[in-house]
């Protein structure tokens, strides 16, 4: 007799602004569904609390949902508990645009505690950037080469940096033009995916995945004029994803997977 699966139920938070969730969505949960025993609960936001504390994992794909002080706590508590989080592209982001330019205001402190990084900027326009495996051994990266990604390459605030563990990276010099905060003269690693170990759990933390089509820059644009798929359309991306989805499941390694 074939031994069954466990069921497993996840959470996705997915929703926000600047971005085509519709499709982020999309594509997520078909990833998701490759696996018949997860189950997953789609929220645009962080409001129950105790249905992400229930769920075996957490998915995020947001950017600028802002999460009240009891929601940042009860992510931490989900995180410090042995909860896994798989947080994607703008998960760390709140944005406040005006006609000076981009803010990035520190309005989630313990959220940003918690995935270990606040987006602060992103060259403009967007460009082609290397990035590069940090650990080829590692089990989120054996066997990946570097590659090219067509992407948001995100400067970020990092909090408690000697705890994160870097696994993939690119390094960016220059002006962010159009940011509050723009210029990054120094030549440091800018870290494309890392983990977050966090009490008893783990956030895994990939900044790659940017998409936007015509509508998601409404109310500032009427009419975006390019459909943008960032990394969605490479190879590397797309496996990078699964592998997270896995081990946020704790699901048993592909093969060609390092352990």
């Amino acid at each position: 007799m074939t031994e069954r699966a466990a069921r497993v139920d996840g959470y996705l938070v997915c929703g926000g602004d600047f971005h085509d969730f519709d499709y982020a969505r999309r594509e997520l949960l078909g990833h998701v569904g490759e696996h018949d025993q997860i189950r997953m609960t789609v929220a645009p936001d962080y409001a129950d609390v105790d249905a992400i504390a229930a769920s075996d994992f957490l998915l995020t794909y947001t950017c600028n949902v802002r999460p009240s002080l009891a929601e940042q706590e009860g992510l931490a508590d989900f995180v410090q508990g042995g909860g896994r989080w798989l947080a994607l592209h703008g998960t760390n982001a709140a944005l406040d645009l005006s006609a000076k330019g981009v803010a990035s205001p520190r309005v989630f402190p313990r959220l940003a505690e918690v995935l270990g990084s606040q987006f602060i900027a992103h060259p403009v326009p967007i460009e082609p950037y290397e990035v590069s495996v940090v650990d080829p051994g590692h089990w989120f990266t054996a066997g990946v080469a570097g590659f090219t990604a067509t992407d948001e390459l995100y400067l970020s605030e990092y909090h408690d940096r000697d705890a994160l563990v870097p696994l993939l990276e690119t390094r960016w010099t220059g002006t962010a033009f159009g940011f509050d905060e723009g210029d990054w003269p120094d030549d440091i690693a800018h870290l494309v995916a890392y983990l977050r170990p966090f009490g008893e759990g783990t956030v895994l933390y990939l900044t790659l995945g940017h998409c936007r089509g015509h509508y998601d820059m409404q109310p500032q644009v009427a009419w975006y004029p390019v459909i943008e798929r960032g990394s969605w359309d490479v190879p590397e991306y797309r496996e990078l994803l699964r592998r997270g989805i896995r081990w946020a499941a704790a699901l048993a390694p592909a093969a060609g997977d390092a352990t």
